[in-house]
């Protein structure tokens, strides 16, 4: 091995030892609590600066500082943000999208912090705990390795965290303190960040932001070891540490040579890159699920206020006005977040790589140097910048189609942490680039007046995508992701347009931003910034406008009126406090609001109030609860199937039915060989059944029998191994969900699939618009059947009682005409009454000439409502004919509670 060879692979494993351990904590804290520390770097920073602080700043001796920095004060940050921010994240129900907006909460707030303890300057004065020699921080490195992996494997602590890990629930019940085992794992995770500070800090720039995301990008390691395999990541970061620090012996030439050069000292940006756009999870707890709600009224008066707020700076002068200017450009900006995030229920990281690069081309269109295009002027410039930059969000949006939640949120902070990286950072993009303002808007005040009108622009195009059957989808797709595709709407192409939209949004704030400031800045567009920013609407209400307003003239305020770092501390600790107050803040001061309000006792909110006069309306003659039970009479007035319906239909006393519609005969739905993995394991061998029209088809069996496979495949939720789905002669097996839906095939869903944000009307509505028919009336019609014409049709459908739901989704289902219809366990959560209604509903519709598959565990309502049983176990269909006869073999074999 050659000396230069030599000398380049120990600078590689000093960059990758120190890699490892930023990989070693990841894991470790992810194992032990299911939290991505998205503070990881920011822990590393603190540490760095504090250890500074002991040794350079106060005289401490190195093995003082370096002991009371990494054993007391990073474990101690550690067990602090266990025990008061995610503790009780995890006792007020662990929504993991909550805990990852407090992660990158504590990244915010450690940062700002850290801003306004030690400014905003980098430091090249950090001591040095290891020498520059790699062997000791590979040994640090290795010997953490094997000490974990010990404990874990040899240890009674080890057999409670894995037990952990695997069900946190169950681990409980057995006795063991899920807690204890937490607060462990954040010590050592800290430990591991505190010991990466101080280790990287003497290397590389000091600073509040550079360190910490100079180790965030190192996450590539984690990623790589599915956040499980120690072993793995310390692997992974050592080879990628000697394949970076080999490549700095390559010279390229030609126009491509910046960009290999910046390809070749960013090597742990590119592994991020491929891991979190090539991974489509990164544990079995990435999954992010938002919980939705009632969306919360807007303040009265509160555009007032905010319309007279933004008119203000008008009369301002000098520095005043100049510092104005910000606040419309970066309202725009996060108003992209309001689309993609509030709107769309998309993580978006990376939004402030597409404002860079709205600023960007503007500066080059300006410029004359965007290649192939000529010099134009600047309002032209940022119009085409905002066109080139909106395709662009396919970058983010693409793999959002098969990502959600953890890995979704690692892909767009992939894409932003590269666009920083290999784009913002390069000589060749950014040397000499100036950037003017629009002729006849040079002045700040006629500039701002530029910005309002631009701002009211996206305030209307944001408005637009809220509302009608756009916004409807948007908001389903937000509060249900899989519910919304039953219902029709097609997700994919719905989350390529809240990203598109979203950076044709960023890319126009940017490009303001940009002129505002009059030049290039790409500090200022950095990924850290673009978490803050993140974090920043969340806390302040993800789904409102005025919400990111109010962040952007919050963000402007307080860094131009206050030391830097105030905004974002601010920012950070709302965000740390979000699992409290997910509505957002002024959600949060109403609720305290009414709470001190004196009272003489226990009242009814206004949304309980409204609920009570639906249920118990006022008059001499009360009306009937809105259940299922009241519509008995009007379901049952076509041609019945069996002679008891006959009867119940002839009955004088029951009131006319409302028409749903002209019968049309339906396709059967069938299966033919139907095959089914799941990790190997065979969830449906050989399935061949049918669902015929004006049929009620139901499947029983015990659990792990394979009804829910069996389930998901017929609605294209998953798809089979082998065998054919067909509709009539149609072969469906590799359509997706929406697609059958526009096909005729409708669901619902054992767990309710309701869309909580929105009203039970918009809930039906949605199925109307999305389903196989356009028809003006189905709204109205479903309402009617399911009973909800009434006040309820006007109620947002979160805490909506459980009948009511029920209904929400069968009259959802039934709004878009189809012609088979999926119910999974249609009775869970319904009392006796209830289910009777509801099966009268089931078997008028099949009068009507409609398919029904019914997946259900009660066998009564089974024998009552079916034409056909089919019986499930091991994935086989094992006995199938007429309810009778089948449940009598099921009662004669002694296994007729089995299914239960």
């Amino acid at each position: 091995m050659s000396s230069l060879t030599y000398d380049l692979t120990l600078a590689g494993l000093s960059v990758g030892s120190a890699a490892a351990l930023t990989g070693i904590g990841l894991v470790v804290t992810y194992r032990s609590t299911g939290v991505l520390n998205f503070a990881h770097g920011a822990i590393a920073m603190v540490c760095a600066y504090a250890l500074r602080q002991f040794v350079v700043e106060w005289g401490w001796p190195l093995w003082a500082g370096a002991t009371v920095t990494l054993l007391v004060l990073a474990p101690g940050i550690g067990m602090l943000l266990e025990r008061f921010v995610f503790r009780p994240l995890s006792v007020l129900g662990g929504d993991p999208a909550q805990t990852l907006v407090a992660s990158i909460g504590v990244f915010v707030l450690l940062v700002g912090g850290a801003a306004l303890l030690w400014g905003q300057g980098a430091r090249d004065d950090a001591p040095e705990l290891v020498s520059a020699d790699p062997w000791g921080q590979l040994a640090v490195a290795l010997v953490l390795v094997a000490a974990v992996g010990a404990v874990i494997r040899w240890t009674r602590f080890g057999r409670e965290l894995r037990a952990v890990v695997d069900d946190r629930q169950l681990a409980v019940l057995g006795g063991i303190d899920a807690d204890r085992v937490a607060a462990a794992g954040w010590a050592f995770g800290s430990f591991t960040a505190g010991l990466t500070g101080v280790l990287l800090a003497p290397y590389v720039r000091l600073d509040p932001y550079g360190l910490p995301l100079l180790v965030m990008e190192v996450v590539a390691v984690a990623v790589v070891a599915r956040m499980r395999s120690l072993p793995v990541a310390v692997l992974t970061a050592l080879a990628i540490g000697v394949a970076q620090s080999q490549l700095t012996r390559l010279h390229p030439s030609g126009w491509g040579a910046p960009l290999l050069q910046a390809v070749g000292t960013n090597l742990f940006v590119v592994a991020l890159l491929i891991a979190a756009l090539v991974m489509p999870s990164v544990g079995k707890r990435d999954a992010l699920p938002r919980t939705a709600g009632a969306r919360v009224p807007t303040p009265p008066g509160a555009w007032i206020v905010a319309i007279v707020l933004f008119l203000l700076p008008l009369g301002f002068a000098g520095s005043d006005l100049h510092t104005s200017v910000q606040v419309p450009a970066l309202g725009v900006v996060l108003l992209s977040l309001v689309v993609v995030t509030g709107r769309g229920g998309q993580i978006s990281l990376g939004q402030a790589a597409y404002a860079g690069l709205g600023a960007l081309f503007t500066a080059l269109l300006a410029a004359g140097r965007f290649p192939g295009l000529p010099r134009l002027p600047e309002l032209a410039a940022l119009t085409l910048a905002v066109v080139l930059v909106a395709p662009l969000g396919l970058l983010t949006g693409w793999p959002a189609i098969s990502r959600r939640g953890l890995a979704l949120a690692l892909a767009t902070f992939a894409v932003g942490v590269g666009v920083s990286r290999f784009v913002f950072a390069q000589p060749y993009a950014i040397a000499g680039l100036s950037l003017g303002r629009p002729a006849g808007f040079e002045g700040d005040r006629a500039y701002y007046v530029l910005e309002l009108a631009l701002l009211a622009a996206a305030l209307l195009a944001t408005w637009l995508l809220r509302r009608g059957r756009t916004g409807r989808a948007l908001a389903a797709m937000r509060d249900h992701e899989s519910g919304a595709s039953a219902a029709g709407v097609q997700v994919p192409s719905l989350k390529l347009l809240a990203f598109v939209s979203g950076a044709a949004l960023a890319a126009l704030g940017g490009g303001m931003l940009g002129m505002g400031l009059r030049a290039f800045d790409p500090a200022a567009y950095d990924p850290v910034r673009g978490l803050l920013w993140f974090a920043a609407v969340v806390v302040l209400g993800a789904d409102s406008t005025l919400g990111a307003l109010a962040a952007a003239a919050l963000l402007v305020g307080l860094d131009a009126g206050a030391r830097g770092g105030v905004a974002a501390a601010l920012i950070g600790v709302l965000a740390v406090l979000v699992g409290r107050f997910p509505a957002g803040p002024y959600e949060a001061l109403r609720s305290a609001t009414t709470r001190l309000r004196p009272g003489r006792g226990a009242r009814l909110t206004e949304q309980g109030a409204r609920v009570r006069r639906v249920l118990r309306p006022a008059g001499p003659e009360p009306a009937p609860s809105p259940t299922l039970t009241g519509l008995t009479a009007s379901t049952t007035h076509r041609t019945p199937r069996a002679p008891e319906a006959a009867s119940d239909a002839q009955s004088p006393q029951e009131p006319p039915a409302p028409d749903y519609g002209t019968p049309i005969p339906a396709p059967a739905l069938t299966t033919h060989n139907l095959q089914a993995r799941y990790d190997g394991f065979a969830a449906l061998q050989d399935i061949t059944l049918t669902v015929p029209p004006a049929h009620i088809t139901a499947v029983v069996g015990p659990n792990g029998a394979g009804k829910s496979t069996l389930f998901h495949c017929l609605a294209g939720t998953h798809r089979p191994a082998q065998g054919q789905v067909r509709l009539g002669t149609r072969d469906i097996t590799h359509l997706a969900a929406h697609a059958r839906t526009r096909l005729g095939i409708a669901r619902t869903f054992q767990q309710l699939a309701v869309f909580p944000s929105l009203t039970v009307a918009e809930n039906v509505r949605v199925g109307a618009e999305q389903g196989r028919l356009q028809d003006p009336s189905a709204v109205e019609r479903s309402l009617r059947l399911l009973g909800l014409d009434g006040p309820v049709r006007s109620l947002p459908a979160a805490d909506l009682p459980t009948g009511t739901l029920r209904r929400v989704e069968l009259a959802r289902a039934l709004a878009g005409a189809p012609r088979v219809l999926l119910l999974d366990e249609p009775a869970a959560g319904l009392d006796t009454a209830e289910v009777t209604a509801l099966a009268r509903i089931l078997k008028a519709l099949a009068a009507d000439g409609m398919a029904l598959l019914v997946v259900e565990h009660d066998l009564d309502l089974v024998a009552d409502l079916a034409d056909t049983v089919h019986v499930m176990t091991a994935g086989r269909i094992v006995a199938s004919g007429p309810p009778g006869r089948v449940l009598d073999v099921l009662d004669t074999a002694g296994t007729r509670e089995a299914p239960a």
